[in-house]
């Protein structure tokens, strides 16, 4: 498949935002950059899904396996979106985050549609940018990366590492 080439600039957003007490740290990525990345979905979003049933349906999952949910806000036209679940699908990250989350993945279009799910959470106004990360502690039904939830918007201009380790961050019972 194609590789998607992109511009890399420092990991600096990420710095400081991986826990280093994990209890379960991430995975080694085996890509140093993003460009070493292979792209191999890049309809990541089902956008005739109903999304309040496809978060509902992962909560439910998520209560059951004791596990986080992850709700993954974005749209098909995205290159950060599709590089974040690409990122997802390599062997090391899968297993990893299947271990640990139950993934929803959310068509926001182009910021026109499924707003509810955001204001569900507390995010009533317009998104920042795509991907927002929604990280939900099932048993509370409320957010925990907070004000991070933008923080993967910039998924293209960080190393995969820098991802995976804040993925890894919200495992932890005391994130940072």
């Amino acid at each position: 498949m194609r590789k998607l080439h992109v511009l890399l600039f420092a990991a600096a957003a990420l710095t400081g935002f991986a826990g280093t007490a994990s209890a379960d740290p991430a995975p080694k990525m085996p890509f140093a950059t993003m460009a070493e990345l292979p792209i191999v979905e890049k309809h990541v979003y089902d956008e005739d899904a109903n999304a309040d049933k496809v978060v509902d349906d992962a909560l439910a999952r998520a209560k059951k396996n004791n596990k986080l949910l992850l709700i993954d806000l974005g749209g098909n036209w995205c290159p950060d979106c599709i590089i974040l679940h690409n990122l997802m699908e390599v062997p090391e990250m899968k297993k990893f985050i299947d271990a640990h989350y139950e993934v929803a993945l959310v068509d926001v279009g182009r910021f026109d549609k499924n707003a509810q799910i955001g204001a569900r959470y507390g995010y009533n106004t317009r998104l920042k940018g795509v991907p927002t990360v929604l990280v939900v502690d099932p048993k509370t039904n409320k957010v925990i990366n907070g004000e991070r939830v933008f923080a993967l918007s910039t998924a293209r201009s960080q190393t995969p590492q820098a991802l995976a380790d804040y993925l890894a961050n919200w495992t932890n019972p005391n994130p940072q």
